[in-house]
């Protein structure tokens, strides 16, 4: 009588593995498999009709299986043992659950964090040697000694550079400049919290020098400003620590940052190739070398006067030199590295994501820097800083409608 001595697997052309409904419905299908071996052809024939019957309608399964036919082979000899049927192939298809990706979660968590660390310590050194000129090259230094140990090591993939490219750096280097010293003389000036809620403004001149250089906003963006600044203002008419040189430093830092970015956009569009975190770090050596001289320029004449002088407090505070030492390091270190992270956040997410997130890291920011420097904070102050802040959010809503309106018109 003629057998089949190999593996037997059938398949309706629709029948998926999520068909059977039960426990029991698999075990049958296994026992099937099992015994049809070494069987009349006619015997199988029955099997297989009854089977039909009594299994579900397979349209309820969640994964519909491709129709699949195999070919039964027969053979004279029924010496060959039969194959075990492997289950795991009917249930390879079956898509399993993606394991969560924590990288961009540890991305926000380092960004906030850092950027909380830096504006402490920051803070601190500013306030035994207030001399912002000289810690902000030093920032800037540090942030290109660690772009050229990433390079060195090979642990970034260096750009390549080209006379064009450089070019194209020396406006956003120079903006960049700008915003980073005026940042720094604001924080010397005033409470660090102040500085962060007038920076909030930062959406109003992007919205004005962006209209002058021809872009149009709909009116929910400029409605959106207008909380912006009223709530800056509010703030800065109710600030205990209101100093009209870190006021004029925060909004000058402000309409650095703006042109750098409108200036970026312009000029080194033709160099895409080159990530963000490089893009960055050739921004910070080139800043450094516009910075430092200016700094020995403004203040160089004070600062070993200065010095003795924040060593001087530091002992009678009971603390030792090398505290400040640390300090002016941990600020530079933190400061690019918060920037590095707000690149790579960036490659992950959306614009709009990331700004939100930048705007609820500067309501972080604020109520951290309170809490440690201990800041009084009177009522309309807090009121203004949450009107400001929630302004930016309601601008980050409304550009993000713009900004898909106009890429739906590219694609048309």
């Amino acid at each position: 009588m003629l057998t089949l001595n190999s593996a037997i697997t059938y398949s309706k052309p629709h029948l998926n593995v999520s068909s059977f409904s039960n426990r029991n419905d698999l075990i049958f299908k296994t026992h099937f498999t099992k015994t049809s071996f070494n069987k009349p052809l006619s015997q199988i024939s029955e099997t297989l009709t009854l089977k039909s019957q009594i299994l579900p309608n397979p349209s309820f399964g969640l994964f519909p299986l491709k129709p699949k036919f195999h070919i039964l082979k027969a053979s004279a000899s029924s010496d060959v043992p039969p194959e075990e049927p492997n289950l795991e192939k009917e249930t390879e298809l079956v898509p399993e659950k993606k394991p969560l990706n924590l990288k961009l979660p540890l991305i926000f968590g380092l960004w906030y964090f850092q950027n909380i660390v830096f504006n402490i310590y920051n803070k601190k050194c500013l306030n035994l040697f207030p001399y912002p000129w000289l810690l902000a090259s030093f920032q800037l230094f540090v942030g290109s000694v660690w772009m050229v140990v990433l390079w060195s090591l090979k642990l970034q993939p260096k750009p390549k550079i080209s006379k064009p490219f450089l070019i194209a750096l020396l406006g956003p280097a120079l903006f960049h400049t700008i915003g980073h010293i005026s940042a720094c003389v604001s924080f010397s000036k005033v409470a660090v919290s102040f500085t962060h809620v007038i920076k909030s403004s930062e959406p109003v001149f992007s919205v004005i020098f962006a209209s002058f250089l021809g872009d149009k906003y709909p009116l929910a963006v400029w409605l959106s400003i207008l909380p912006i600044v009223f709530g800056c203002s509010l703030a800065a008419v109710t600030e205990v620590s209101f100093n009209l040189g870190g006021l004029s430093g925060a909004l000058i830092s402000n309409v650095g940052f703006v042109l750098r970015n409108i200036y970026s956009k312009r000029s080194l569009e033709s160099f895409k190739e080159v990530n963000g975190l490089n893009l960055y770090g050739w921004i910070t050596i080139i800043s450094f070398v516009y910075l430092f001289p200016a700094a020995i320029f403004v203040e160089g004449s004070q600062w070993v006067g200065g010095y003795h002088k924040a060593i001087a407090a530091m002992q009678a505070s009971g603390g030792s030199p090398l505290n400040l030492y640390f300090w002016v390091l941990l600020s530079g270190v933190f400061y690019h590295l918060y920037n590095q992270s707000s690149y790579q956040a960036l490659d992950e997410i959306s614009p709009l994501t990331f700004s939100v997130g930048n705007t609820m890291k500067r309501v972080v920011v604020i109520v951290s820097t309170v809490i440690v420097f201990r800041n009084p904070v009177q009522p309309l102050n807090a009121l203004g800083s949450a009107i400001a802040v929630f302004g930016t959010f309601l601008y980050s809503q409304a550009t993000s409608k713009k900004t898909k309106k106009i890429e739906g018109e590219k694609k048309n």
